[in-house]
C-alpha cells in the first residue's frame, strides 16, 4: 500500500455528530424543495452573469411600479433575491464539502479495493494446498463473467 492518500478514522461519535449537524442544517432550512430533473431543466437559471441583471430589474421595477401588472409582486421578487443571496454562500460551502467527502470516499474505496485485489492475487498464488482454495474461489466470483445469451437464428 504505497500511496495511501487518506489514512484516518472516523469515530462513531464523530460520525453521529456530523449526521446531527446535517439534521440541524435541514431543520434550519425547512423551505428546501426537491425538483425533478424535468422541472430543473425547465427553469431559467440565475447564475453569476444574471445576478446583476436581476438586481437592476428589481431596482427598475421598484422605481417604476406603474408599468407592472397589478398581479406582479415586487416583494416576492425581493424576497426571492434575498433568499438566493443568503443561500449562495451556503451552497458554495456545501458543494465544496460534498466534493471533499466524495473525493475522500472514492480514494479510500479505491485503496481498499486495491488492497483486496492484492490479497486475492497473493492468495491465488500461494493458495494451492494451503486450504485457501474455497476462499480464493469465493473471492474470484467477483470477476466471473456472465455467459452471453445466444440469440436464436431465424430461418
Amino acid at each position: 500500500m504505497a500511496d495511501n492518500k487518506a489514512s484516518a478514522k472516523l469515530s462513531s461519535a464523530d460520525r453521529e455528530a456530523v449526521m446531527q449537524a446535517i439534521t440541524t442544517i435541514r431543520e434550519k432550512l425547512p423551505f428546501l424543495i426537491d425538483l425533478t430533473t424535468e422541472e430543473r431543466k425547465a427553469l431559467p437559471k440565475l447564475g453569476d452573469k444574471s445576478r446583476a441583471f436581476v438586481s437592476k430589474a428589481l431596482e427598475i421595477g421598484t422605481q417604476n411600479p406603474d408599468f407592472l401588472p397589478r398581479s406582479f409582486d415586487l416583494n416576492d421578487m425581493r424576497q426571492d433575491i434575498e433568499l438566493f443571496e443568503a443561500l449562495y454562500p451556503i451552497l458554495l460551502s456545501l458543494t465544496q464539502l460534498q466534493e471533499l467527502v466524495d473525493d475522500t470516499s472514492v480514494a479510500v474505496g479505491s485503496e481498499a479495493y486495491a488492497a483486496g485485489l492484492m490479497i486475492y492475487n497473493y492468495a491465488k498464488a500461494s493458495g494451492k494446498g494451503s486450504g485457501l482454495e474455497s476462499m480464493v474461489d469465493d473471492l474470484g466470483r467477483r470477476f466471473a463473467r456472465k455467459a452471453k445469451k445466444v440469440q436464436p437464428q431465424s430461418s
